[in-house]
């Protein structure tokens, strides 16, 4: 039965991490088994209002395997190929109607009160706006570090318990916070559009409430060779954020900063490196220290350095490593192998 006194709630997942292999039922496989995952969490699922699943083409057949699956009525979006990330985002929140809108990613593995810690501030305070929860890699050494670099929350001016920014995979709306602003077009930006909203909800004076307790497990690559081109591709994303930037935090006579060609970007990841150091073991993952704590640092920088190589291509020769947000130039990066060790894990 319904919670009386909380608002309707939407989950919409995209399935766009997901696209990069050619093997169907490998997808199939592994959303069925995040949906069988997501029947654990302590907000019972037949209490949301609407679920809203966006794919590039699942055949009747599949949609009734992953509705059994997830155990209630899901609403299967077709979007077709062409369409990225963000964009599908934007078309899975259209097709609810829901007060509140949680959005999730196929490629992350929630805990069990990850819903309820999204949408209890939605029915505690009318005024809650946006609910932003934690997002970390796994819980070893390399994911503490790319933690620290890919999944910073800053706090926020505009009170306590909030932060500036957010991430796409883990968040909740209130629907006329997210109708009046959705993610914009942003030619070139691989994942940066989060960001770009984060600042114009900020300058709207826009509070994104921070519940780490709502957390969610990123997976990596499933190659070593996907994981290298994700570093080049967010190092890339830097060339294009550092504008939106420069205008948030620079006074007019200093915008000049953020348009020094390469130097800029390669700016704004340096000032990255001194807070991903400083973020290292204060994610809310395993505490580290002495020498695990120095090999931890020595993974941030190399990471960083990967990143560093990305914006001076994406600078200097504009390259953008076969993915853009507007749909896949080349195959897209694919998000499966590691869900044994989610699984395991999240046990």
């Amino acid at each position: 039965m319904k919670t009386t006194n909380r608002p309707s709630a939407a989950l919409v997942l995209e399935t766009n991490n997901l696209r990069g292999t050619t093997e169907k039922e490998r997808i199939v496989q592994s959303l069925e088994r995040l949906l069988r995952h997501l029947g654990a969490q302590t907000f019972p699922l037949r209490e949301l209002d609407e679920i809203v699943i966006t794919h590039d083409g699942l055949s009747p057949r599949e949609q009734a395997r992953l509705g059994e699956a997830m155990g209630r009525e899901v609403r299967f979006l077709e979007i077709g190929a062409e369409v990225g990330y963000y964009d599908a985002k934007n078309r899975g929140f259209d097709a609810t109607t829901a007060d509140v809108v949680v959005f999730g990613d196929a490629d992350c593995w929630p805990d069990p009160a990850w819903l309820e810690r999204l949408l209890t501030p939605f029915a505690a305070d009318p005024g809650t706006e946006v609910v932003a929860g934690r997002t970390t890699y796994r819980d070893d050494l390399f994911g503490i570090a790319a933690t620290a670099i890919d999944f910073m929350y800053f706090p926020s001016p505009l009170g306590e318990g909030t932060t500036r920014n957010f991430y796409a995979n883990n968040v909740a709306f209130r629907r006329d916070v997210f109708a009046a602003r959705r993610y914009q077009p942003a030619e070139g930006i691989y994942r940066g559009h989060c960001q770009a909203l984060g600042l114009r909800l900020a300058a709207d004076g826009v509070r994104i409430r921070f519940e780490p307790a709502a957390h969610t497990t990123h997976r990596f690559p499933d190659s070593a060779a996907e994981l290298l081109r994700l570093r080049l591709l967010r190092g890339a994303d830097t060339v294009e954020i550092t504008p939106y930037l420069g205008r948030a935090f620079l006074p007019a006579e200093w915008q000049w900063l953020s348009r020094l060609g390469p130097l800029s970007p390669l700016g704004v990841l340096s000032v990255r490196l001194g807070f991903s150091a400083r973020a290292v073991g204060e994610q809310g993952l395993s505490e580290i220290d002495g020498a695990r704590k120095a090999a931890c640092l020595l993974l941030v920088g190399g990471i960083s350095a990967a990143d560093a190589v990305g914006s001076i291509l994406r600078s200097t020769f504009g390259a953008r490593f076969g993915v853009h947000d507007g749909g896949f130039r080349g195959k897209a990066l694919s998000y499966h192998g590691d869900r044994d060790r989610l699984a395991t894990a999240a046990a």
